[in-house]
């Protein structure tokens, strides 16, 4: 199951958010970054291949602070296209 992670620090990077979702076996980890200035758009994404694991990884770490940011952890939706 691929998660959403928003409200990052802009500081984060994959290995803060690998330890942060310490626990969970993560198959992916994705920061969005802005292509021009290569800074982070402060939110992210995780994949758990286990769909259990990952639900208790949503309701575990939703809300939980990082550098003060109050991180929002969802199950990803897919990218609408634009126009």
């Amino acid at each position: 199951m691929k998660l959403y992670v928003g409200n990052l620090p802009f500081s984060a990077d994959e290995e803060t958010l690998k330890k942060f979702f310490e626990g969970y076996e993560l198959s992916e980890v994705t920061i969005i970054k802005d292509k021009f200035s290569g800074r982070s758009k402060g939110f992210g994404f995780v994949t758990i291949d286990d769909d259990e694991a990952a639900k208790k990884a949503m309701e575990a770490l939703n809300g939980k602070e990082m550098e003060g940011r109050q991180l929002k952890v969802s199950e990803a939706k897919p990218m609408k296209e634009r126009s």
